[in-house]
């Protein structure tokens, strides 16, 4: 059966996505901020192509499966909203979109069990650990596999840190400055657990108290990528009762994470937690923005220079708005030089579970994103994303030193990570 998705059907979505069509002037300022457009070069995969797409289903003049195909490509890192002259809120038209057609449609068996893995496993990190575990074993017969499943599989690191239990809350030193609740995040904790604990670190040294939720779960990122509203609301009304009130702020390490507590107003919209939706999102904030409001203790100069890339996570430097804050904090650390990344606003492929659903553009993308970061000499990349940092990771690791005279697997750091070095004098 084949479906359009009348825009009376939209309930308090409606005008926000009817908003959203209107402004676009198709002016073409997206097309090179688009990931999606540089690789497949189709109008239909660019912001202003998407947006007529969704409006021509809107208003009934094409029906909902001609256009999923070029809606799915689209990896949702809102380069475009950042180019846009006509402030087009792209991201809410396309996660207000999303929302609304998938129940509607059919995909095929192998796309419905990778998402169903996806969901039942990524969420959650006990899970997700034992997945990682099971998937190592099957990696020598991956080539059988489906495309999703031979991604899923490429991504995992060789190795898997043990499991280290955070604490409910980690003291500040010296005299308490402030008080936040951090967000621990759920790929982040099976794969690379020493950002919390170098969050941690950092914020105590700087007189900052730190309680984690025990009751807090998933942020509800991959299903709000995916269109999954459900999912999303329910992973998003636990968090909205498991953060103390009684804190300065959320802190967030993840800019997907970030990203995503700051649209649970969009989740709840039009219902009873609406209000204080958009009260709990106006607390969260990443720790680089949180950090830069603070006057910190001078960090230690590194014992030799060391020259980075910072790579700008998407849902960082476009979905936040926070591009210039990291940047502060990294020059406050004496003999680190930063370079600058050829193409540096354009997405490296992650997204979310991108990687795992579009894994032939993903690959495209991160291949490009690591020539580029490889180009600039540096010894290290740094970047404020656990997605952003397993897709560096995973394509950086294929070079062999031939591009830019770099060496092959260059270690690829938090920003967080990166100044807890500097103050322990590990660098």
């Amino acid at each position: 059966m084949k479906h359009t998705i009348p825009i009376e059907d939209l309930g308090p979505l409606a005008s926000e996505m009817a908003d959203a069509v209107s402004k676009c002037v198709h002016c073409g300022f997206c097309l090179p901020a688009c990931p999606t457009y540089n690789v497949l070069h189709q109008e239909m995969d660019s912001p202003r192509g998407r947006i007529i797409l969704m409006k021509s289903v809107l208003e009934g003049e094409i029906e909902l499966e001609e256009a999923v195909p070029y809606i799915d490509h689209c990896l949702g890192c809102l380069g475009c909203e950042t180019a846009c002259p006509s402030g087009v809120p792209y991201g809410s038209l396309l996660s207000s979109f999303r929302f609304n057609t998938d129940t509607k449609r059919k995909r095929p068996a192998d796309e419905r069990l990778s998402r169903w893995i996806t969901k039942e496993t990524l969420p959650f990190p006990d899970r997700f650990r034992f997945a990682t575990q099971v998937g190592k074993l099957t990696k020598p017969v991956s080539g059988v596999l489906p495309s999703q499943f031979q991604a899923m599989l490429s991504l995992i690191p060789e190795s898997i840190p043990q499991r280290q239990t955070l604490p409910s809350v980690y003291p500040a030193e010296g005299v308490r400055r402030a008080r936040v609740a951090l967000q621990t995040g759920c790929v982040q904790q099976v794969l690379a657990q020493e950002i919390n604990w170098a969050t941690l670190r950092v914020l105590a040294r700087n007189g900052i108290e730190v309680v984690i939720p025990l009751t807090q779960g998933c942020c509800g990122a991959l299903a709000l990528h995916t269109g999954d509203k459900e999912t999303a609301k329910s992973l998003a009304e636990n968090n909205l009762k498991a953060f103390p009130e009684d804190v300065d702020a959320i802190i967030t390490n993840a800019a997907g994470c970030g990203s995503s507590m700051q649209e649970y107003p969009l989740i709840f919209k039009g219902s009873e937690l609406e209000e204080f939706a958009n009260s709990f999102s106006a607390r969260v904030i990443d720790i680089s923005v949180f950090l830069s409001e603070f006057d910190i203790e001078p960090i230690p100069p590194l014992k030799n220079p060391l020259k980075i890339a910072y790579h700008d996570a998407c849902h960082l430097a476009h979905a936040q708005g926070v591009t210039q804050e990291p940047r502060n904090l990294l020059d406050q650390i004496p003999n680190l030089i930063i370079e600058p990344i050829n193409e540096g606003d354009l997405c490296c492929g992650s997204a979310g579970s991108y990687n795992l659903e579009q894994p032939e553009i993903a690959e495209q993308l991160g291949q490009r994103k690591a020539v580029n970061i490889l180009n600039t000499g540096a010894d290290a990349v740094v970047t404020g994303n656990i997605g952003c940092l397993i897709q560096l990771q995973t394509h950086l690791s294929q070079f062999n030193g031939d591009v830019g005279g770099a060496q092959k697997g260059i270690p690829v750091w938090h920003t967080i990570e990166i100044i807890d070095r500097a103050y322990r004098e590990v660098l």
